[in-house]
């Protein structure tokens, strides 16, 4: 799809002017409702379906296919991200208040640090043909490392703050408590930051990881740089509203690790076939009707059979508990 440098300039003012009205309209700190953030996650999911049809109007079917499979796929992923983003503000014992906040900026970083991967892909992609068997091979090793998460099945999660954040908190000091939602403060006479900077620092710099695997992932659905950036931007910007909407139901989400990993591994075949048909090798290529219907069968699946597991679990502890509590009724009696 050809891109116009003006196309380029209109799509990124209208994503921060996007960004501006979510920054000032939510710019309060206050709890998130489930009304609030369902509200707010059905608006960007109908920008982007907007933005998809946009393409299949005024570019073609091709543009328009790998948007939506791209921007599926990159939410996915950001659904998995979540639960990394609920350890570091349960570790750093973020107030409810300003979680929207700390999310906010944490999407901006983001968007900045993907960008700048997008860029550099992009130009490798362009360059070398064999950056394709590198993405292969990293999105089937992040596949079986999902696998073997979810095996190991923990109980609860443990994040570790990285050495760069480690070094900036003992280069300039961190403050002992919040001080609403400034990010620094004067303290014996010292600047240092706030733990809201910390964390917002913790979740943006996470997300490096993060883009680790699904930019190679939404390259293998598509070379466009312009679908690539839309896709995880719109992928992205909903993400805080996710993040409030679905907090309690990620726990259900059991077998969520177990579709990843067959999504990024698909993928990842799919970039190797293509890399060897670049070669001139004579393999078959996966379209992008079949790209699309996997990823979504896969999700649509991963979601019954997790939301049936949980359920299954669930009635299993109750019926742990109230034969305890039988057993303590006739212990007493």
């Amino acid at each position: 799809m050809e891109v116009s440098t003006t196309l380029w300039v209109l799509t990124i003012a209208g994503l921060i002017a996007l960004i501006a009205a979510d920054f000032f309209i939510g710019r309060k700190p206050h709890d998130v409702s489930i009304k609030e953030a369902g509200i707010w996650t059905i608006v960007w999911i109908v920008l982007a379906a907007i933005f998809g049809l946009g393409l299949l109007v005024f570019g073609d079917g091709q543009a328009s296919g790998e948007f939506f499979a791209g921007y599926i796929t990159e939410k996915s992923l950001s659904v998995d991200n979540l639960f990394v983003f609920v350890v570091i503000m349960a570790k750093f014992a973020v107030p409810s208040q300003y979680q929207q906040r700390v999310l906010l900026f944490g999407v901006l970083v983001a968007l900045v640090l993907r960008t700048i991967f997008i860029a550099a892909g992009a130009a490798m992609i362009s360059n070398f043909s064999w950056v394709f068997y590198i993405f292969g091979a990293i999105l089937i090793w992040t596949a079986w490392g999902l696998i073997k998460e979810a095996r190991a099945d923990e109980e609860e999660e443990e994040w570790e703050e990285n050495k760069l954040l480690k070094a900036i908190e003992r280069r300039f000091g961190v403050a002992d408590r919040y001080h609403g939602t400034k990010l620094w403060i004067e303290e014996n006479g010292k600047r240092v930051m706030t733990p809201m900077l910390v964390v917002m620092l913790a979740i943006g710099t996470t997300d490096i990881l993060f883009a680790l695997d699904s930019i190679p992932a939404i390259f293998g659905l598509t070379q466009d740089p312009y679908i690539v950036f839309t896709a995880n931007a719109f992928a992205l910007m909903g993400l805080r509203q996710l993040y409030f909407l679905i907090g309690g139901l990620m726990k259900k989400l059991v077998h969520l690790s177990y579709g990843l990993s067959v999504i990024l591994a698909f993928i990842g075949v799919k970039l190797v076939l293509h890399a060897l048909h670049e070669s001139g090798v004579h393999v078959p290529e996966v379209t992008l009707p079949v790209s699309l219907s996997v990823i979504c069968g896969v999700l649509v699946i991963t979601t019954i059979t997790s939301l049936i597991a949980s359920k299954k679990k669930a009635e299993a502890e109750q019926r742990e508990i109230d034969a305890g509590s039988k057993d303590k009724d006739s212990v007493e009696a």
